[in-house]
C-alpha cells in the first residue's frame, strides 16, 4: 500500500470536502471547508503537488468570470468493499469521491476469486487505501486487522486475495445495508429508523440521528438472541427465533402444508412468493402467516426503539406481499409505525460497505495531517 503523503491541516480539510463534493472550485472549497480563500489556494496547490487533486476544467460564473474546477487526483487512490453473503460474494471498488471503478459478483465459495477480479479492474496506479468486509456476524466497534492476520473462516475466505498492508475493517452486513437505505434507499430524509432484515437469518440495523447504533459490544440489533420461545413449560433455545423465522423454516412449513393437488412444492422463497402472487391459496396462506410472524417481531422492535419507520429487507423480508400483514399485526400490537419495503434490495450491503470504505479511505489520507499549518 502506498503511504499517503503528509499534509498540512488545511490541505487535509480541503481534500476531505473535495472528496465529498466530487468537483469544486476554490471559492466552493473555501465555503465548504470554512477556510479563507488564500488558505484554500495554498492547500489546493499543496494537493496538486502530490497529485491528490487535479484541475478538471473551468466553470463560468454569472459575472462572466471563469473559475478553475478541481477533482481528486490519481494519487487519491481507491477502496474496496466486500459483501460476504450467505450465497453470493459481491465486491465494489470505488474512488474516494464514491465513483464506482469496479465490481464483481460470484458464488460464496469462490469469494477470493471474486475479490481478485474486482482488484484487477481497479486503475493500476491507484493506491488501495482501505478495505471493508461485511460479514453476517457481530463486529466489535473499531475492529480492524491487516490483510495478513489470522481470523475465522469467514474472513479467511477472502484474506488470501487481499493485498498485504492495507487496513481491513470488518463490519456487520445488516448495519451496512441500513446505511444504504439511509443514503440511497427507502429511508432517505429520515434520521431515525430500523432496517429489519428477514432472510436465511434475521437482524436489525438501528439508525439514530443519522448514525448506525453499534452497541457496546457491536451487537446492537442481534435479534437472533431474543429469547424464544417464551411460554410456560418451554425453555428458550440459543437463536431459536432466527431458526423459526428464517427462510429455511419458512420453506419447511411450506413443505409440511403443501398438498399434492397443488403440484410441486416451492423449493425457494422466490418460488413461494411467486406462487402466492399467482393466486395459489396454499402459498398465500403461508405468506400471510409469515407476515404475522414478522409483524410480531416488528412489534418487539417498535416497543424498544419506537423508530417511526421500519424498512423490511432481506431475501424474504423485501417482498412487498408481506407489507399488509406486517402492518396489520404491528398496528394490533403496538403504536403507529410506518413500514416500507427496501429500495436497495440485494445490493444494500455492498453499497453501504462501499460508503463506509470511502469514508475510511478519506480518513486514511487526511489523518496524517499536521496539527499546524
Amino acid at each position: 500500500m502506498a503511504r499517503a503523503p503528509r499534509l498540512t491541516e488545511s490541505a487535509g480539510a480541503v481534500f476531505a470536502v473535495l472528496a465529498q463534493a466530487g468537483t469544486a472550485t476554490r471559492p466552493q472549497l473555501a465555503s465548504l471547508a470554512r477556510l479563507s480563500k488564500p488558505t484554500v489556494s495554498s492547500a489546493v496547490a499543496e494537493l496538486e503537488g502530490v497529485h491528490l487533486a487535479a484541475h478538471s476544467g473551468t466553470s463560468s460564473g454569472g459575472t462572466g468570470r471563469s473559475a478553475a474546477v478541481y477533482r481528486l487526483g490519481p494519487a487519491a487512490g481507491a477502496v474496496l468493499a466486500v459483501d460476504l453473503g450467505p450465497a453470493l460474494t459481491r465486491v465494489r471498488g470505488c474512488a474516494l469521491d464514491g465513483t464506482l471503478l469496479a465490481e464483481a459478483t460470484g458464488p460464496r465459495d469462490e469469494a477470493a476469486d471474486v475479490v481478485r477480479d474486482a482488484l484487477s479492474a481497479l486503475p493500476p496506479d491507484a493506491p488501495l487505501r482501505t478495505i471493508v468486509v461485511a460479514v453476517g456476524d457481530v463486529t466489535a466497534p473499531q475492529r480492524m486487522r491487516p490483510a495478513t492476520a489470522k481470523a475465522g473462516p469467514v474472513f479467511d475466505a477472502v484474506a488470501v486475495a487481499l493485498p498485504p498492508g492495507v487496513p481491513v475493517h470488518l463490519e456487520n452486513n445488516v448495519n451496512c445495508a441500513a446505511l444504504a437505505e439511509l443514503h440511497e434507499g427507502a429511508a432517505r430524509g429520515r434520521h431515525t429508523f430500523g432496517y429489519l432484515r428477514i432472510g436465511v437469518g434475521i437482524g436489525l440495523g438501528i439508525v439514530v440521528g443519522g448514525h448506525v447504533l453499534a452497541g457496546a459490544n457491536g451487537a446492537a440489533g442481534e435479534l437472533a438472541r431474543l429469547p424464544y420461545p417464551w411460554d410456560d413449560g418451554l425453555e428458550p433455545r440459543h437463536e431459536a427465533l432466527e431458526e423459526y423465522i428464517g427462510s429455511r423454516s419458512l420453506l419447511g412449513r411450506a413443505a409440511a402444508a403443501w398438498p399434492e393437488s397443488d403440484g410441486a412444492c416451492p423449493r425457494t422463497a422466490e418460488q413461494l412468493f411467486t406462487l402466492a402472487g399467482q393466486g395459489s391459496a396454499t402459498a398465500r396462506a403461508i405468506v400471510a402467516r409469515h407476515a404475522v410472524d414478522v409483524g410480531r417481531l416488528a412489534a418487539a422492535v417498535t416497543a424498544v426503539l419506537d423508530p417511526g419507520l421500519l424498512v423490511l429487507g432481506g431475501s424474504t423480508g423485501a417482498y412487498p406481499q408481506l407489507l399488509p400483514g406486517v402492518r396489520a399485526e404491528l398496528e394490533r400490537l403496538s403504536w403507529p409505525t410506518e413500514v416500507v419495503s427496501s429500495q436497495v434490495g440485494d445490493l444494500g450491503t455492498v453499497v453501504g460497505a462501499a460508503r463506509l470504505a470511502v469514508a475510511r479511505g478519506v480518513q486514511t489520507v487526511t489523518q496524517a495531517a499536521r496539527t499546524k499549518d
